[in-house]
């Protein structure tokens, strides 16, 4: 499902600020993995979704989706691929438009516009029936302007909206780190839900080492530009925090992961 061969980039180039983000990343998932991305700070764990994403273009190397050559691919055409949640709670969503409306431009993605009735009958149950799944009321909120909703609920609801067309590829990009404790585990516990019910294939940066290690199938940990280690099957399932501790001589550095 995603294809990843010897991508690289720098940042500003040939300045006094030039930054070796990208090392030769070479990553393939099969359709319905979900695999979680661990590393330190300026390891490359987000530059690498964003270059899948085509936030910027690569400097050399090559990515596919579902057999697709996208390397080339502008952001706005790589959508179709694509569902995206972001660290922010306030990306991902229009605040000043109603939790209805913003599933209906979910929906709507890459269709083209017409004048016909905004949101039906029909559609309506059918939004109040996917918000019932989160179990947070938003069901009985249809109207209600996404700016007035939690943090945790307007990420559950970012969520909904990135995978409701059942993407290609879900790529989560630290989505719980901005959320208090208790709301985290529970948009990961909805997460974990939706990508097993749909079959989804995902990629979750995170920097919890707890969460890398419960979630997902695959557990790959990304060091200087570039995949450093790839753990999966019964190794991920036995998997320990000390393991990983060990493994990377991890020395209490809060700046690399935390637990």
């Amino acid at each position: 499902m995603l294809t990843i061969t010897n991508i690289h980039k720098t940042f500003n180039k040939g300045t006094i600020n030039e930054k070796k983000a990208l090392n030769g990343v070479d990553l393939h998932l099969d359709e319905g993995d979900f695999v979680t991305i661990i590393g330190g700070n300026g390891a490359g764990k987000s530059t690498t979704l964003n270059a899948v994403a085509g936030v910027f273009p690569v400097d050399s190397g090559k990515i596919e989706i579902d057999g697709v050559d996208v390397t080339n691919l502008p952001e706005y055409k790589r959508a179709a691929y694509l569902g995206r949640v972001f660290q922010d709670p306030m990306m991902g969503t229009a605040a000043n438009m109603g939790i209805e409306e913003n599933l209906a431009l979910a929906l709507r993605r890459g269709e083209r516009r017409t004048l016909r009735w905004g949101i039906t009958g029909p559609e309506r149950e059918n939004y109040r029936h996917l918000l019932e799944q989160l179990g947070l009321g938003l069901e009985d909120r249809l109207t209600s302007k996404v700016g007035l909703l939690s943090g945790g609920q307007r990420q559950a609801l970012t969520l909904l909206m990135a995978t409701v067309k059942k993407p290609k590829l879900l790529l989560l990009d630290e989505h719980t780190a901005a959320l208090d404790p208790k709301t985290a585990a529970k948009v990961l516990e909805l997460t974990d839900k939706i990508i097993a019910r749909d079959h989804l294939t995902a990629l979750m940066v995170t920097h919890n080492m707890r969460h890398a290690i419960e979630y997902g199938n695959r557990l790959i940990m990304m060091h200087d530009g570039k995949v450093v280690v790839d753990i999966r099957g019964e190794e991920k399932k036995h998997l320990q925090v000390r393991d990983l501790l060990e493994k990377f001589n991890i020395d209490n550095d809060r700046m690399l992961l935390s637990e």
